[in-house]
């Protein structure tokens, strides 16, 4: 397992907030509010009783509540990321999937190694901004040319 999603602890601090451990030892405060207010399977953590339940599993792999209510230290750790103002490696993934990429054709697209990629794809090493810019800008470009191609045609 990665240590960058691997929770070490968990503080409930306020309302839908948390205070998280990971095991390469960074600390985020995540708000959960607008997570629970979308998702409606954990609309039972709108009980403040329920919430401050919150706890670490046995292995480290998630905050759990109850046996029905879980989040995974992965997800937790992108949502502390974007709320600090970081791109998460969740971002990556998306891009290539809503692009149809794999991981040969993504680096390609935004010449960087292979390796540097799969490292930011899987969470091993924060995205820089110029990369993530670098993606909406090469999907901007897919886009547009595939808007000119279809006006020659």
């Amino acid at each position: 397992m990665n240590k960058r999603f691997k929770i070490e602890s968990v503080v409930v601090t306020e309302p839908y907030w948390l205070s998280v451990t990971f095991g390469d030892d960074v600390t985020l405060d995540i708000d959960l509010s607008t997570i629970v207010e979308k998702n409606n399977f954990l609309s039972q953590l709108c009980d403040a009783t329920l919430f401050c339940m919150a706890r670490v599993s046995e292995y480290g792999h998630e905050i759990v509540w109850n046996d029905e209510i879980s989040i995974t230290g992965d997800n937790l750790r992108a949502e502390g990321v974007e709320q600090t103002g970081g791109i998460s490696h969740e971002r990556i993934w998306e891009w290539m999937y809503r692009n149809g990429l794999t991981l040969d054709t993504a680096y390609e697209a935004l010449g960087i190694s292979r390796r540097m990629l799969a490292y930011y794809r899987n969470g091993e090493k924060p995205i820089p901004k110029h990369i993530w810019l670098a993606c909406l800008g090469w999907e901007h470009n897919k886009g547009a040319h595939k808007g000119l191609m279809k006006q020659a045609a």
